[in-house]
């Protein structure tokens, strides 16, 4: 399979912003490729959540300090909107959406369009509204309510990138142990599966939606 290299800009750091509606969305749906990318030098991370409060914001700034450790700058921007009732809140959340214009990323993670859980999918919705000519990855979350489908862009993990991140999710989010699905077992699976349908040596990948990709 050829594989593709994200260019670099001239004279700057390259601009990744993170998008995710709850505490722990971005380190599961990206967070091996984000340690892969920081890994090279040269990024620096805007890291946006719409849902954190309390414990889980607490937890979401320990995360993203391990995550994000080998990037040139890093910003995080919190906010506390109700879990789960993001359509209902949807002026207010468009508002606070948009001040991310002013970031100008070169490559944004965002959720899935398509995501069957409301707060993902406006989200997703919002990223495609405020960014017309950026590139941008929608990432996979696994959930109750399904929704997987065919991706279009892996990135293959090292053992070690997956396994860093599987420890960081179950070391950090002490909140969410509790949940059945929220184990190692569930990221790696996923992680396995996207390495069997991009051929990855590792075994391990994680996948994205791209809607829009322009090859000069």
């Amino acid at each position: 399979m050829l594989e593709l290299t994200l260019p670099r800009v001239p004279r700057r750091p390259m601009r990744v912003l993170c998008i995710g509606a709850h505490a722990d969305d971005i380190e599961i749906g990206c967070g091996g490729t984000l340690l892969k990318l920081l890994a090279r030098g040269g990024w620096e991370v805007t890291w946006a959540v719409f849902s954190a409060s309390g414990p889980r914001a607490e937890e979401l700034r320990v995360s993203a300090r391990h995550f994000l450790r080998r990037a040139v700058r890093t910003q995080l921007q919190l906010h506390a909107f109700r879990d789960s009732y993001f359509p209902a809140d949807y002026a207010a959340i468009k508002s606070a959406f948009m001040t991310l214009q002013k970031l100008q990323p070169d490559v944004i993670f965002t959720h899935q369009r398509e995501d069957l859980h409301q707060d993902h999918r406006l989200l997703g919705e919002l990223t495609w509204n405020a960014f017309r000519a950026h590139l941008i990855l929608e990432y996979e979350i696994p959930k109750y309510e399904g929704g997987l489908t065919t991706p279009h862009v892996y990135v293959e993990l090292t053992r070690g990138q997956a396994s860093a991140k599987i420890r960081a999710l179950l070391r950090t989010y002490v909140t969410q142990r509790s949940k059945r699905w929220f184990q190692a077992s569930t990221f790696e699976a996923l992680m396995r599966l996207r390495g069997i349908e991009a051929g990855a040596r590792s075994g391990l990948a994680e996948a994205f939606h791209v809607r829009k990709l322009r090859l000069e």
